[in-house]
């Protein structure tokens, strides 16, 4: 059976852990599938920084649980339409940031560059780990490594406040 059949926006796990839809596009799923984490990042970006950092909480261990029944409904432990992971990375790296189209633009490259080129750690988790947790776990420390340099990149004046 083709794996197209097996997508079902209508399952709720599907809908999330394929990014709203967005894992389904043909080129790049991945970089596609970041986009969903924007209206979590709209929504939230006037929160308190500790209320910003439950809902990456909140969203990660979702997403354990959305990726890793999304990839036993594909049979394939991280098929490339699976995309929460990249929402969850992508909504880390822009924890307590200043949004502007600047910080958007420049927390985005860096998260895919560190999704992608998977340094060190990252790609030790991904290599390591399995199932949903498997899924997820690369891209949010990839995330995590995106956080400390936009981060860094406000405090050092690079990025509008």
């Amino acid at each position: 059976m083709s794996s197209n059949r097996l997508f079902n926006l209508k399952r709720p796990h599907q809908l999330f852990g394929l990014g709203f839809g967005l894992g389904l596009a043909p080129k790049a799923p991945g970089t596609f599938g970041t986009f969903a984490a924007l209206p979590f990042i709209f929504t939230t970006m006037y929160f308190p920084l500790w209320l910003q950092i439950v809902f990456a909480i909140v969203i990660s261990v979702f997403g354990i649980w959305a990726c890793g029944k999304t990839a036993d409904d594909l049979g394939v432990h991280d098929h490339p339409a699976i995309v929460w992971d990249e929402v969850a990375g992508y909504y880390i790296t822009m924890i307590g940031a200043a949004l502007s189209w600047q910080s958007l633009l420049v927390g985005f490259l860096l998260f895919r560059f560190f999704d992608i080129a998977k340094p060190g750690p990252i790609r030790i988790l991904d290599r390591r780990l399995h199932g949903g947790l498997g899924i997820m776990a690369d891209d949010i420390l990839a995330g995590i490594f995106s956080l400390i340099c936009v981060q860094a990149l406000f405090k050092a004046g690079y990025l509008p406040f």
